[in-house]
């Protein structure tokens, strides 16, 4: 039987109808937005082309939408400490070994669950067919060995039976953190911690101030690109634990203009100096932090008092959900955050190597299952 959904497929964000996309992203992440699209195209993000898809029905109306892009990714992205030190000698004589131009749908720089919007009468089973058709056939066309679908949090995990009927591997990604707010000031979240997390953090924030550290919260800083790109590349290239896209200033300028007040930016100050900064995104009720950059690194606890300093400006803002993303996990389980778990859906265009594809992933990969920590009074975060 014929899917009833058929793709319309376009190479550049300002060709896409904008009231149809806009119609079908009633409810939806403000990440998958031509704005925030328009913010990705123009910055120029490694080598990411982008594609934009509107799913029609038989009436060529249309009824779901998502993006993809290919990329060229390191197959071991998530590799455990010895193989990536391993991968790190083999790759000053070879530098692309394992790294692969692949097929990603989804959002590159946040987690939008599921990767996809669509109508409420379009089935699962209708929406996966008509995605897995149209990257299977960009992917082939354009000679990509993997397709990658993500990413899906506990909310879309009722998708994976319909990603396995099409050939999809249903495998682990990094997870996710988030806070669910629920305190109306900086000044009750504290008071509902325990007192071994509050008195630990209350220790980091006193040595701060003592050195002079201060912030503050701005919409406009598309004046500062070129500063927070080169904090941003500090902390990027001494990262361990997961790297991917790098950014570039014009990302930041675009960023702070397109966005409007849905991107914020809060600066730290050792005196007068810039030391620091965490780039925020307002997604309705939702905060996400999408990066943090630093003047040096260095093992000081700024770190902390950037994280502490994040999750005050989520409840100052009125939010409901603060994402603090991916890494990092114990400081931001010290904070309250609980780890989400994110899947993806792996599979090789080639049929013949598709049944090996998900036992290599795993072979090279290590997804770390960080032990949930009760830091407030009760289980249950205080109303």
């Amino acid at each position: 039987m014929n899917n009833p959904l058929k793709a319309r497929v376009y190479k550049n964000v300002n060709d896409l109808p904008a009231p149809v996309w806009d119609e079908l992203l009633a409810d939806t992440s403000v990440a998958m937005s031509l704005q925030f699209w328009r913010v990705l195209e123009q910055a120029r993000l490694n080598d990411f082309e982008y594609r934009y898809v509107l799913f029609v029905d038989e009436a060529e109306q249309a009824v779901g939408l998502t993006c993809f892009y290919s990329v060229t990714t390191d197959i071991a992205i998530f590799a455990p400490g010895p193989l990536r030190a391993l991968l790190t000698g083999v790759r000053r004589v070879f530098p692309n070994f394992l790294k692969l131009r692949m097929l990603e749908c989804g959002t590159p720089i946040t987690i939008t669950s599921p990767p996809f919007a669509r109508r409420g009468d379009v089935t699962d089973a209708e929406m996966v067919a008509a995605l897995h058709e149209v990257l299977h056939q960009n992917a082939r066309a354009e000679g990509q060995l993997l397709i990658v679908v993500r990413d899906f949090e506990p909310n879309a995990h009722a998708l994976e039976h319909e990603f396995h009927r099409h050939g999809y591997h249903w495998i682990d990604s990094l997870p996710n953190t988030y806070i669910n707010i629920e305190w109306a000031t900086p000044d009750q979240y504290l008071s509902a911690m325990r007192s071994y997390y509050r008195s630990k953090l209350l220790k980091h924030l006193k040595r701060n101030r003592e050195a002079g550290i201060s912030h503050r919260l701005v919409d406009d800083f598309d004046d500062l690109a070129e500063t927070l790109h080169a904090q941003w590349m500090v902390v990027h290239e001494s990262a361990s634990e997961f790297q991917r896209e790098v950014l570039t200033p014009e990302f930041y300028r675009r960023f702070s203009q397109d966005m409007g007040p849905l991107s914020k930016a809060i600066l730290f100050y050792r005196e007068e100096t810039l030391v620091g900064h965490a780039l925020l995104l307002v997604d309705g009720e939702t905060v996400r932090w999408l990066y943090v950059g630093r003047e040096v690194a260095d093992n000081d606890g700024l770190y902390l008092y950037v994280a502490q300093t994040v999750v005050e400006t989520a409840i100052l803002l009125g939010a409901k959900r603060l994402e603090m993303g991916l890494t990092t996990y114990p400081i931001k389980q010290d904070l309250g955050a609980e780890v989400t778990p994110i899947k993806l859906a792996l599979r090789a265009t080639w049929g013949l190597i598709n049944p090996f594809v998900g036992l290599g992933y795993k072979l090279l990969n290590s997804v770390p299952e960080p032990s949930p920590r009760q830091i407030f009074k009760t289980a249950k975060q205080p109303s």
